[in-house]
């Protein structure tokens, strides 16, 4: 794929940047540049290769997932503008 003058004034007419017009040419050959990189990339047999989320195995600690009151329901209701029953009360949004 290749990046002509009139593909860069669009670029940089759609990411809001002002290039004059001495350095468009320049700027296609960086894009041309770039967009060889990429496709060298997809030549890559990644047959086999699991995914990768991290280049570090390690994991985060996690918490059993037990559903609790947060043992301090009094304090977080009191934060509530207003409060019933035991609940945070709002109003009626819906008619």
């Amino acid at each position: 794929m290749s990046i002509d003058l009139a593909t860069v004034r669009r670029i940089a007419h759609l990411a809001r940047i002002d290039i004059d017009d001495a350095a468009l040419a320049p700027m296609a050959g960086e894009l041309n540049q770039i967009l060889s990189w990429v496709e060298q990339l997809a030549q890559v047999n990644t047959d086999g290769v699991p995914p990768l989320t991290s280049v570090v195995d390690a994991e985060l600690p996690r918490r059993a997932d037990v559903v609790t009151d947060g043992g301090y329901p009094q304090d977080v209701l009191a934060n509530a503008p207003r409060a019933e029953h035991g609940f945070f009360a709002v109003p009626k949004v819906i008619e």
